[in-house]
């Protein structure tokens, strides 16, 4: 096979510890430096956390306004409130995607004082054109997250894109988000296809797999080449778990202050006078 054949890592990426929320400790992952370069994801923020006083106080109410959130939880429980009244609980396995759209206040708490929380956060941008659509979100219990199952029993969840025929549980238009946790026995291998143009990176969070000969150890990330190749190829050192990720570029101007995403400064500054007058109290709508 040629070089062009599998996509290879162009760098690894360990994440800059952190605090968020009410204290809550975490790795994030995905930085703002790095926007541009994985467009159209924004944010990947990775918590693993034993001890509850690195949890405990989660995420009270904040706004968000121009993009989606997508919570994945491994281990403990999250319960979410919105501003309109709507609540769901987040356990092991399940996720939830979030459109802030044109504004939504959230909160997201722990309910549980002790054992380990684990997941993720990934924040994707919207196009433009629907940055100020209505609010919505959707819970995915475990369930609901369809599973393929190849034949060296490596395991792939697939929340959102699709892989190996199976449809995910989300699919978006615009972005086309791939979105895969990978479950690899020692010695597996695995091979993803991305369609061309896409940026792609992994996030490993268990064990250590191998990318075109690069070591990609437990906390790192490493972002894949643009380099024409249609597919990816993962191959397990050990036992080990990671994120597939990739997605279209919007190639769009990026505009953002804390959780406001936005095309331009003047539409931030709106966002900010919109949420001051309480304008993100509006009606969300239940699915996406």
């Amino acid at each position: 096979m040629t070089t062009q054949t599998f996509r290879t890592v162009e760098r690894l990426v360990q994440g800059m510890p952190t605090s968020d929320g009410a204290g809550v400790r975490l790795t994030r992952v995905l930085t703002q430096n790095l926007q541009r370069r994985l467009d159209p994801f924004l944010m990947l923020d990775a918590f693993r956390n034993e001890n509850p006083d690195d949890y405990i106080g989660g995420f009270p109410d904040h706004p968000h306004r121009g993009f989606e959130t997508v919570t994945y939880m491994i281990a403990g429980r999250m319960r979410h409130h919105d501003s309109v009244g709507n609540e769901g609980l987040l356990g092991p396995g399940g996720a939830q995607w979030m459109t802030t759209g044109s504004g939504l206040i959230h909160s997201e708490l722990p309910e549980q004082e002790e054992g380990l929380m684990e997941g993720f956060q990934l924040w994707l941008n919207l196009p433009a054109k629907n940055k100020m659509i209505a609010p919505s979100y959707r819970d995915i219990p475990p369930a609901a997250i369809p599973e393929y199952v190849s034949p060296d029993d490596v395991r792939v969840r697939v929340i959102a894109g699709a892989s190996h025929g199976v449809e995910g549980a989300v699919q978006r238009p615009d972005t086309e988000p791939l979105y895969l946790d990978v479950h690899l026995p020692a010695g597996s291998r695995f091979v993803q296809p991305i369609a061309a143009g896409h940026n792609a990176f992994t996030y490993t969070y268990r064990g250590s797999v191998s990318i075109g000969g690069v070591a990609v150890p437990d906390r790192h990330m490493a972002i894949l080449t643009n380099n024409g190749a249609p597919e990816l190829c993962v191959e397990a050192t050990e036992d080990s778990r990671l994120l597939i990720i990739a997605g279209q570029p919007l190639n769009e101007p990026i505009a953002q202050v804390g959780p406001f995403v936005m095309n331009t400064g003047a539409q931030l500054h709106e966002a900010m006078r919109d949420y001051q007058a309480g304008k993100f109290e509006a009606a969300a709508v239940r699915s996406l």
